[in-house]
This record gives structure tokens, C-alpha cells and sequence, in this order.
């Protein structure tokens, strides 16, 4: 028999939802309203959609997020892939380790992220620039693509590798043709959650940003300090779209390997 859960279970999840998502709402809908003055309703428009595309500034905000990102994301699944695959061949004891290490960077916070690396970058001489942002976020995006590759190979096992291996396949065989393919969804879903992490970050960000490199979170910081104008909130929910939209897709990797590796284990 089924259990029922308590009404008060029900309430307090819609509490929940209400208190996480209805400041989000009122920032998309406020986008629409065709006056400057925050709380007074006075139609619908796309105005300030259209006049941020005009806005030499956002633009160049623009363009320095999605080089950040993209790069970043390049290298940090690259790496986290690369992490995954040797850490998976270590001893308990050593991987236990290892995969503390690796985690550090989704547990530690933010502003701790940020200033260790302000103050490695002073250390080193390194001027703060776009590179600083760039190495900055391949520092914390790579763990986030580790625990997602990490999970596929654990779901994965060994029993197709070895059955390669004792048809004669090499190792580059094995990896290319066997490996691979079943955690393809895997490396995917990180690489769309490091793309995210690194749109919208703006903690580490804003302490290894030099004065060109400024990311679409810091120019928003900078704006909000003026006040916030309908160009802000249209800005804050085209970020919002783009971020659920890459982390639904990256859901929907992570569910198709699974349904992919179901549908291997059937009998034929």
C-alpha cells in the first residue's frame, strides 16, 4: 500500500516554489513593461530587447562572456574528461583521495575561489585580464565536468571494455569504439554545465577581471548599483533563458545515456 505524504509536505514545497520563483517571474514580466518606473504596469513592449542590441556596451559585455565560456568549456571538458578516465584506474585509497581534490572546487565558496586565485595571479605577475577569467573558470568548471563523467563511468562497468579486449581490440580501439560512445552523454551534460557556470558566474569573476574583460554577471552588478532599469531585467531573463535552456538540454543527455545503456542491458 502506498504511503500518503502529509499535506504540510505539499504546502511547504509550494511555499518553496513560490519564494524561489516568483522574484524570477517578476523580473521577466517587468521586462515587457513599457515604462522606467519599477512596480508601475504601464503596457507590454519589446523595446528593450531591441535597444540592448544597440548598446555598445552590453555587447561588448556579450562578447566577453561567450569567448570566456566557450574556451573554458572547451579546455575544462578536455580535462575533466581526461581526469575521469586515469583517476577511474586508481586504488581505492588514491582515488578516494583524488576525488576529494577534484570535488574542492564545487564545495568551496565562491569568494575563497575567487580571491586565491587574485592573490596566485599577484604572485605569479600575472595581469588581470581576460586570460585570468579564462583560466579562473577552467579551474571551477572542470570539477563540475569530473562528477558528471566520473558517474557515467561508474554506471558504465568494465564488461564491454574487457569483452573488446578479448576479441583482440588495442586500447585506442577500445577507448575509441566502446568507451567513448557510452559516455558521450556524459562529457555533453558537463560541457553544457560548465557553458552555464561560466555564463553566469560572477563571483570568481569579478576578482580576476581586469578593466576590458568585464562579463555580462559584473556589467548587471555594475547597472544595478545605478538602479534597475527595464533594459537590466530584459538583460536577467535572456540569462535566465539561455541557462535553463542548456541545463534542460544537459538533463536530457544524462537521461538519454541512461536510456541508452537500458536498452543495451535488454536480452535479445
Amino acid at each position: 500500500m502506498k504511503k500518503k505524504s502529509h499535506p504540510l509536505l505539499g504546502i511547504h514545497s509550494l511555499l518553496m516554489m513560490i519564494f524561489i520563483y516568483v522574484p524570477i517571474l517578476l523580473i521577466i514580466v517587468y521586462s515587457f513593461n513599457n515604462t522606467r518606473l519599477s512596480g508601475d504596469w504601464k503596457g507590454f513592449t519589446f523595446d528593450w530587447y531591441t535597444s540592448l542590441l544597440k548598446d555598445r556596451h552590453v555587447m561588448e559585455a556579450l562578447t566577453n562572456s561567450l569567448t570566456v565560456a566557450l574556451i573554458s568549456t572547451i579546455a575544462a571538458t578536455l580535462l575533466g574528461t581526461l581526469a575521469a578516465l586515469s583517476l577511474r584506474n586508481l586504488g581505492r585509497k588514491w582515488k578516494g583521495s583524488m576525488n576529494g581534490l577534484m570535488y574542492l572546487p564545487v564545495v568551496i565558496p565562491d569568494i575563497i575561489m575567487g580571491l586565491s586565485l587574485l592573490v596566485l595571479f599577484n604572485q605569479m605577475h600575472i595581469p588581470l585580464g581576460k586570460a585570468t577569467v579564462i583560466i579562473a573558470h577552467i579551474t571551477f568548471s572542470m570539477s563540475y565536468v569530473y562528477v558528471v563523467v566520473t558517474a557515467r563511468l561508474a554506471g558504465m562497468g568494465r564488461q564491454l571494455e574487457e569483452a573488446a579486449s578479448d576479441l583482440g581490440a588495442t586500447g585506442w580501439q577500445t577507448f575509441r569504439y566502446v568507451t567513448l560512445p557510452q559516455i558521450s552523454p556524459g562529457i555533453i551534460s558537463g560541457a553544457l554545465i560548465a557553458f552555464t557556470m561560466s555564463l553566469d558566474d560572477f563571483m570568481v569573476s569579478f576578482f580576476v577581471a581586469g578593466p576590458s574583460s568585464t562579463t555580462l554577471p559584473i556589467f548587471i552588478y555594475g547597472q544595478v548599483k545605478r538602479g534597475i532599469s527595464p533594459e537590466i531585467n530584459a538583460l536577467c531573463t535572456l540569462l535566465i533563458l539561455v541557462s535553463v535552456t542548456l541545463i534542460l538540454l544537459a538533463q536530457f543527455f544524462l537521461n538519454r545515456g541512461k536510456g541508452q545503456k537500458k536498452h543495451k542491458m535488454l536480452p535479445i
